[in-house]
């Protein structure tokens, strides 16, 4: 729970706060090591190339996952 303050602060609806702590919650543990790029896109509730997008926002990068991994969500984006 979070006050109305807060969102009126931010400026953000219910929906966008939701949305954008989810997304900080999933770069936080992928940025930690606990959770997979994939893992971390299904929390954030988002497709996993735009995961991969919303890394760079945050100056990370998803170069820490094994090769077989990037090279299947590079064929994801493709389509």
């Amino acid at each position: 729970p979070y006050s109305e303050d807060l969102l009126l602060s931010l400026k953000e609806s219910p929906e966008e706060f939701e949305a954008q702590a989810r997304l900080l919650l999933a770069v936080k543990l992928y940025e930690l090591g606990k959770v997979t790029t994939g893992r971390a896109a299904e929390l954030a509730g988002i497709p996993r190339v735009d995961f991969l997008f919303a890394l760079g926002r945050f100056e990370l990068s998803p170069v820490g996952v094994e090769a077989g991994e990037l090279e299947g969500d590079l064929a994801n984006a493709r389509r």
